[in-house]
């Protein structure tokens, strides 16, 4: 038996793919053709808490109004806090959407909306400085 016959192949799922990102948390969505389903990690949109943070996820299907129908979309997203994670879902369905329908007039809406639906934050946390416990924070100086 050869050894590549002994292992499975892994299954790349079909449709578009897409990345966001917000400090460390990364999210990839893909998008197929569907029944309008979102799942996060393969959990229900619906599932997820607390509720504002499920309305904030929810702002760029809101957006696009008709045109999430018909998709399903699938987001895994590792890394950051649940905040961080909620931002970059937010931004892969966003860009997803917008992929896969093509629609100029949907792109002025999300970007003036808010720019952060497709522009991936590019903000990161400062480095530690010496002489403090952090990257701002020095320790207090005596003058006597």
């Amino acid at each position: 038996m050869n050894m590549v016959e002994g292992k499975k192949k892994k299954r790349r799922k079909t449709g578009i793919n897409t990345k966001a990102k917000k400090k460390t948390a990364v999210a990839r969505a893909v998008v197929r053709k569907g029944k309008g389903k979102i799942r996060i990690n393969k959990r229900s949109l619906e599932v997820i808490s607390p509720a504002r943070v499920r309305r904030f996820i929810e702002e760029p299907l809101l957006l696009a109004g008709d045109a999430a129908k018909g998709f399903d979309i699938d987001v895994n997203v590792r890394g950051g806090g649940f905040m961080g994670q909620a931002v970059a879902v937010r931004g892969a369905i966003a860009k997803a959407l917008l992929e896969f329908s093509k629609d100029s007039k949907l792109r002025e809406k999300l970007l003036g909306y808010d720019r952060l639906l497709l522009v991936d934050d590019a903000r990161r946390k400062e480095s530690k400085k010496p002489l403090g416990t952090g990257a701002r924070k020095k320790r207090q100086k005596s003058k006597r």
